[in-house]
């Protein structure tokens, strides 16, 4: 169990992302695709009504041991804040209003971002159109472990440990990978997700707010939903860099196992992405994808050969900012 894992650096290749050319193929074979990008209309009401959901348990908390409010944190209102995350991730891509309502967008990521108690869209949204035009870029995709990662976190115990910081250092990872100059938007973000929170304090004490961070903490870190953070690009098998998840936590995740799909559409929503796979069944049908989140954790942890040297990397040429 105690043995390091056998690699010692990342996957390296010289070859684009395979997205770019699959989406080109699928789309000159089945254009009636373009149909499916678009917003979805029902997002901005399922995330009005999980914000209000995680404001009514603040109040529910309020009173309660601090043992319950770290287990309803860990158990219910952190599901909650991951799966606002991945809300985040889509509004990202505009899916919310569209493309013509970039600002409506970015100001309802800002609203989707309350409950989860830290600011984190608005930084979010800078770096992930990154990942997507450089995925595995060197010093540009930030999703990428560091050196200093895939070096220490190489024991079973130590990734375990790594899975349990996984907020920690994807948050702090971009500043030292390729650190970008604050925006105004992330500083709106941070004053009115501040401000929410001293008024959380202010009405109900400190326990909500509690509730509200830990959960975010804890479910961002070891937990069942996490698996998507190691299963969407972790070379399990060698020459594949991106794999799809089919199962049932789609329904809490806005669908973000269908992660195949969505980097060959980042355009298209969590909910119409089943239809691409549909519609170009054999394009993913044979493709290697994992049926367990939960397996993909175990499989992390104690099989020697995986570890967070297991990402493939690659120069990329920066593109022109339009």
């Amino acid at each position: 169990m105690g043995n390091r894992v056998t690699r010692e650096d990342f996957e390296w290749v010289y070859t684009e992302q395979p997205h770019t050319q699959r989406r080109k193929e699928i789309l000159a074979k089945y254009p009636e695709i373009k149909t499916l990008m678009g917003p979805d209309p029902h997002l901005k009401w399922i995330v009005s009504g999980m914000v209000f959901m995680q404001l009514l348990a603040c109040y529910l908390v309020k009173d309660l041991s601090w043992k319950w409010i770290f287990f309803w944190a860990y158990a219910f209102g952190g599901c909650i804040n991951h799966s606002l995350t991945l809300a985040i991730h889509d509004i990202s891509h505009n899916v919310a209003f569209g493309n013509k309502q970039a600002k409506w967008n970015r100001w309802f990521a800002v609203f989707a971002n309350l409950p989860i108690g830290i600011p984190y869209s608005a930084s979010f949204k800078k770096y992930h159109i990154d990942h997507h035009r450089y995925l595995g870029g060197d010093s540009l995709d930030v999703d990428i472990p560091t050196d200093f990662e895939g070096w220490f976190f190489c024991t079973p115990l130590r990734k375990l440990l790594w899975l349990f910081l996984q907020p920690l250092f994807y948050s702090l990872r971009p500043l030292y990978v390729n650190p970008k100059a604050i925006t105004r938007m992330e500083i709106l973000n941070a004053l009115v997700q501040f401000s929410i929170d001293l008024i959380i304090y202010y009405l109900w004490g400190l326990k909500p707010v509690i509730y509200l961070i830990a959960g975010t903490i804890l479910c961002l870190g070891f937990h069942p939903i996490s698996g998507h953070f190691i299963a969407e690009h972790y070379m399990f098998l060698k020459g594949y860099e991106t794999y799809s998840y089919y199962g049932p936590l789609n329904w809490l995740t806005f669908n973000v196992g269908y992660h195949m799909e969505h980097h060959d559409f980042p355009s298209i929503p969590g909910c119409r992405l089943p239809m691409v796979k549909k519609i170009a069944a054999e394009y993913y049908d044979n493709l290697p994808h994992h049926q367990s989140w939960i397996r993909v954790l175990w499989d992390f942890v104690f099989d020697d050969t995986l570890g967070p040297y297991s990402r493939v990397k690659r120069l990329c040429k920066l593109a022109k900012e339009s």
